[in-house]
């Protein structure tokens, strides 16, 4: 039996949600006007996955898990 990694910044899977300070992060990042290339490559999050939390804050100014 393997060890299961603990290393949470490799990559997401499909099901897992990202926390609240990753998505600060990434709106703090967009605030000082870096690009969904860079933010994606400084955080190690999927571009679609950055574009989706930006374009959501700028809708509804929040970025907190909706029901």
């Amino acid at each position: 039996m393997q060890p299961a990694s603990t290393n949470n910044c490799e990559r997401i899977g499909r099901s897992q949600e990202l926390s609240e300070f990753r998505h600060g992060a990434m709106i703090g990042c967009h605030l000082c006007n870096k690009s969904i290339r860079k933010i994606s490559s400084l955080l190690n999050i999927p571009q679609p996955t950055v574009s989706g939390i930006i374009t959501k804050w700028k809708q509804i100014r929040t970025t907190a898990t909706q029901p």
